[in-house]
């Protein structure tokens, strides 16, 4: 771990002292990060996470970096004229639709994170949900209510695909050759369609499966929130199905907080949701005491 070039030698030798610890817990240990759309932001928040990566492995851990791409592939959708139809907020990904997330997210974007973690003096590879079959996909089923007839109707939103399996043979040889493995959330089904998967549930379904020892999920928010938007350090599944029953946990954090649950129910030691913005965030929650945004655990 290389100190800051503004610290003095003792400043230096105080945060060492407190990383080597956390260095030997994580020792050849898989880490599973999940790398936001949103997350992602500018050119230096790209190259503050590629070093994180890169300082991970050289650490020892084995990092798998799982991404996603919303922001882009909102603005490639607006490029070519395509116009989304959304149902109960969510985009309905039809035929065009889907084309266009296979193209930004398994290319343009993983690509261009792969070059990022390469030069930072990282080994990548790029790859997706169908390389190998890594992630089979099934149709994602929603059932919503009616509010006039309160009948509970089902929810078409087209080519959008939750995992059904997942095969970690690629992965465990990628590892194994000491590759920093950066997986786009793009899968097909067992007849081959292909289908656009939430990255949230697509990090939290690969971690499982690899029985990682942290599923860092980066976001844009400092992770979980109170009713009065303080910080939540630490929670554990029970609490979080409580703050969800109380209104606590809503909107667009449930899914992510409901991926977390689902990882740790497959043997994931922890996941911690934090934001990605703040410069070296995994580094802080890896390596240090203090630790980043909220960690839940079963």
């Amino acid at each position: 771990m290389i100190p800051p070039a503004h610290m003095t030698p003792s400043q230096a030798a105080d945060l060492l002292v407190q990383a080597l610890p956390h260095m030997q817990r994580y020792d050849q240990e898989v880490i599973v990060i999940k790398y936001g759309g949103n997350a992602m932001g500018d050119a230096a928040t790209a190259e503050d996470f590629a070093e994180d990566i890169v300082l991970l492995e050289q650490s020892g851990l084995k990092p798998v970096v799982c991404h996603g791409g919303g922001p882009q592939i909102a603005r490639m959708l607006e490029k070519l004229g395509i116009k989304s139809e959304f149902k109960q907020g969510l985009r309905v990904t039809d035929a065009a639709t889907v084309d266009v997330v296979e193209m930004v997210l398994a290319g343009s974007v993983n690509k261009e994170l792969v070059g990022t973690i390469t030069r930072e003096g990282g080994k990548a590879i790029g790859l997706c949900g169908k390389d190998g079959n890594m992630v089979t996909a099934r149709k994602v089923q929603r059932t919503i209510v009616d509010p006039d007839s309160h009948i509970e109707q089902v929810l078409d939103l087209g080519f959008v695909g939750e995992p059904d399996r997942v095969d970690t043979t690629v992965l465990d040889a990628v590892l194994k050759a000491e590759l920093i493995p950066v997986l786009a959330p793009v899968c097909a089904a067992a007849d081959g369609q292909t289908y656009n998967v939430n990255a949230d549930t697509f990090a939290g379904a690969i971690a499982g499966a690899l029985n990682a020892k942290r599923l860092l999920l980066l976001t844009d928010v400092p992770g979980v929130l109170d009713k009065d938007k303080t910080l939540i350090p630490e929670l554990t599944i029970e609490q979080c199905r409580r703050l969800i029953a109380d209104g606590t946990i809503s909107g667009g954090m449930i899914p992510k907080i409901e991926t977390c649950i689902y990882a740790l129910e497959k043997g994931v030691e922890a996941v911690v949701i934090l934001d990605g913005k703040v410069p070296h965030a995994a580094l802080i929650e890896l390596f240090t005491d203090t630790g980043s945004g909220t960690i839940i655990r079963r």
